[in-house]
């Protein structure tokens, strides 16, 4: 064994170890049930984990008290040492407080939505190499979770609080530090009314009345944080949007192109490589959370902007895209999007669509765009054949390859120079503060000074040139 693989599997042994569980409903495929839980398994090592196994079971809906039937979660008490069993009296009626409407009965029954009981697992890992986490493909209730954690002893992390964990992980600006809080604490404050009620602090004068109990306190903090916060997270957006609007192209255009698409596609190595600027690039999910602006490279005259953004993922929390909106409106603004797709990935059509779906909530779905079908270097020539077929407009590219770089370069130029005209301008002596602004607006393609000033050949949008000629003619 070599060095590089004793590291490796020593640092396997390390971290800790996670079981996955799912459970798959009627409505949901085979290949999307699989290609779910494998993106758990990627997020678990994205967080650190080790995923030794999986429990899954066929079901027409989830179980109220433990996703999973009974025989299931006895197996999966197999792999973390639990007892498998949800203690009596844990499912029962609950009384559900919620601090803006009227109080509500809900009443938990343990086996309703049991299907068939079909399912996959395999034998438990005992002893010392027992999994310590339990990630569900789901987003779970309050009590789920507590029922879940009582049967196996492990902690629980539902599919929402994953992805909460690792953006919370790759947060580095003051900017995406804010975001994330405010997601995890509005994922945490209807958790809160799940708890006892506790002892009350007395109220009013003299101590009378019945005053807030312990969880409505925590729930006003909560609530006093979130408030906080989100006027602090306008402040910086106020501050980005001004920033953008400096960006806006003097022809009033906008040339900017934003990089969107799932999580890991490879958005920033193509940012990177078209921007030829120092920028994270890591083989795991989210590594990417703050928007970072530079300019296409080889530059071009007007200079082009290039802007990553945050990945999407399948059932992307709400309360995340709702505090990554300011980040996420890179895309909205811009003038052309690259939808960059992982083309070796077989979920891809999925993936596109879950993008799409996202775009559209931001009200950017009607921005020009030019699909990249990523990492063509990892796919056969025939199916290489078939997504050319399937996707005339699309650039089959590979970020390994310096030729396709320059495709996607060209390709980016084009787009912001179809509608561009071509014509002379003549810049007297007089006026040369105007070769700056010249430069800046439209692209020259050749230009010669004589003893009456300078004779310039231009390309741009014939808005922009109109607007040259008249602050010439002044």
């Amino acid at each position: 064994m070599s060095d590089s693989e004793a590291r490796e599997k020593r640092s396997a042994s390390e971290r800790p170890r996670a079981v996955v569980v799912g459970a798959q409903l009627p409505d949901v495929s085979d290949g999307d049930f699989e290609s779910s839980l494998m993106e758990v398994e990627r997020l678990a090592k994205t967080l650190g984990l080790l995923p030794v196994g999986r429990v899954t079971q066929r079901r027409s809906g989830l179980a109220v008290g433990g996703v999973i039937g009974e025989g299931k979660l006895e197996e999966l008490a197999a792999w973390t040492g639990g007892t498998g069993r949800i203690p009596s009296g844990a499912i029962r009626k609950k009384r559900r407080i919620d601090a803006d409407e009227d109080d509500e009965v809900e009443i938990e029954r343990e086996g309703e939505g049991e299907g068939d009981g079909e399912g996959e697992g395999e034998a438990g890992a005992r002893g010392p190499l027992r999994a310590t986490i339990v990630l569900v493909d789901h987003d779970l209730s309050p009590s789920q979770v507590r029922n879940l954690e009582k049967a196996t002893g492990a902690e629980v992390l539902d599919r929402t609080s994953i992805i909460l964990r690792i953006f919370e992980r790759h947060a580095r600006t003051r900017e995406a530090r804010m975001q994330v809080e405010i997601a995890r604490l509005t994922y945490l404050a209807p958790r809160l009314r799940e708890g006892g009620g506790g002892d009350r602090q007395r109220g009013g004068i003299g101590g009378k009345g019945a005053g807030e109990s312990s969880s409505e306190l925590d729930r006003r903090r909560v609530r006093d944080r979130i408030a906080e916060l989100k006027s602090e997270l306008a402040n910086v957006e106020r501050e980005a949007g001004v920033r953008r609007k400096r960006r806006v192209a003097p022809d009033g255009g906008q040339r900017t192109v934003a990089l969107v698409g799932y999580t890991n596609a490879g958005k920033s190595s193509w940012m990177r490589l078209l921007t030829s600027g120092e920028v994270y690039v890591a083989d795991e999910l989210f590594a990417t959370l703050d928007t970072t602006v530079r300019a296409l490279a080889p530059a071009v005259s007007p200079r082009i902007l290039v802007s990553d953004t945050v990945g999407f993922i399948k059932k992307l929390p709400h309360a995340l895209v709702a505090s990554f909106r300011s980040t996420l409106e890179e895309a909205r603004d811009a003038g052309l999007l690259l939808h960059v797709v992982d083309a070796a990935d077989p979920a891809f059509r999925a993936q596109l669509d879950v993008t799409r779906t996202v775009l559209r909530e931001l009200e950017a779905d009607e921005a020009p765009s030019i699909i990249l079908l990523n990492k063509s270097d990892k796919i056969d020539a025939e199916t290489r054949a078939a997504l050319t077929a399937e996707f005339p407009g699309a650039l089959l590219v590979s970020a390994r390859d310096p030729e396709d770089v320059r495709r996607v370069h060209a390709a980016i130029v084009a787009f912001f120079e179809k509608d561009a005209v071509e014509t002379e301008l003549f810049v007297s002596y007089a006026k040369q503060s105007l070769v700056g602004a010249i430069r800046e607006t439209v692209r020259i393609v050749s230009e010669e000074w004589d003893n009456d000033g300078l004779h310039v050949l231009v390309r741009g949008p014939s808005a922009a040139i109109a607007k040259l000629k008249a602050e010439l003619a002044r």
